[in-house]
Parts: structure tokens; C-alpha cells; sequence
């Protein structure tokens, strides 16, 4: 992976699996990964690049990934937004994990 800043990924290993993050920087093996709630920006989740898996490389077009791409500091709340835009338009692709949801809802 080249340049990855402004990716969302999806973690595959520890006790964060399943959740959406947004890649806010790279340190030597690692990703830099935060969703502005429970890792913030300025303090990001360090993580092995083989335990996530790129859920969009670039093309979800949202202005605060537009930001990061571009070198800029974004706030956490534009990233939980971000992040957030994209988990609605996944799960109106059926992308998402809205019948997963709906069971546990019952």
C-alpha cells in the first residue's frame, strides 16, 4: 500500500474486528487509524497493515477524507461524520450489515 491516508478500513483482528476506521497517517509497518470517538486523530490506533482489510481506497468522496488526502489535520468530528456517510451509503448498497442489526434488534 502506497500513500493510504484518507482510506477507510475495516479491522479484521483484535478487539476492535468489525469496526470501521479511517487511516490518518503510516508509521514504518502500521497504519495510523482513528474514528474521532474512541480513537481520536490526535491519538490514533497504531495497527499491522494485514489486520485490516480496505473497505474504500480512496474513492468515497467525503470533504474530510479529501482533507487528510490532501495533508491537512481534520477534527474528530468530521471524521465520526465521515465515517458515518460512508456506513449509510453501504448499507443502502447492501454492502452493510443491516440485516446482521435487525436480528439483533429482536
Amino acid at each position: 500500500m502506497s500513500d493510504c491516508s484518507g482510506w477507510i478500513v475495516r479491522s479484521k483482528a483484535g478487539h476492535d474486528k468489525g469496526t470501521l476506521l479511517c487511516v490518518v497517517g503510516e508509521a514504518e509497518d502500521f497504519l495510523l487509524l482513528a474514528d474521532g470517538k474512541t480513537r481520536k486523530a490526535a491519538a490514533p490506533k497504531r495497527k499491522k497493515r494485514s489486520h485490516v482489510e480496505v473497505a474504500d481506497a480512496g474513492t468515497f468522496g467525503h470533504p474530510a477524507l479529501e482533507k487528510l488526502r490532501g495533508g491537512q489535520p481534520v477534527f474528530d468530528s468530521e471524521l465520526r461524520r465521515a465515517l458515518a456517510a460512508f456506513r449509510d451509503q453501504s448499507d443502502g448498497e447492501g454492502g452493510g450489515n443491516s440485516a446482521v442489526m435487525q436480528r439483533s434488534r429482536r
